[in-house]
């Protein structure tokens, strides 16, 4: 059996109108401290994201998901936030926030490969 390795994630949600508590689930971000892995994959679907909030443009909100991105590469690129270590950048990511994209509360889980991990959880909670 193939060595497990805890990691933590969160789903990353587009949330137009934070006091309607709707949201559009379009991304991941996933943490596994042994391996050194901290990244995220988003989906942005232009044509659900009309039908769910028509006043929300695309390149606005893919965006935000970029910077998810960067923070996750981490480095001077991503400023002061992207210099911490990865569990840090990783709480900062997902700590509550009242803007158009926010994080779920944050999950965790058994994997063998953070990457595969990723890429299925993106399809099972994004693609569906």
């Amino acid at each position: 059996m193939p060595n497990k390795h805890l990691f933590e994630y969160a789903v990353i949600r587009v949330i137009p109108r934070v006091e309607r508590e709707e949201f559009l689930n379009v991304g991941v971000i996933l943490y596994c401290p042994t391996r050194n892995f901290l990244q995220t994959a988003f989906e942005l679907n232009e044509e659900r994201l009309r039908a769910f909030a028509s006043d929300l443009k695309g390149p606005e909100i893919e965006g935000h998901l970029l910077a998810f991105e960067q923070i996750c590469a981490g480095g001077a690129k991503a400023g002061s936030i992207g210099e911490l270590p990865l569990g840090e950048r990783f709480r900062w990511l997902t700590a509550p926030r009242s803007t158009i994209v926010q994080t779920s509360p944050v999950h965790t889980g058994l994997c063998s490969d953070a990457g595969d991990t990723l890429a299925r959880l993106l399809t099972k909670l994004v693609r569906y």
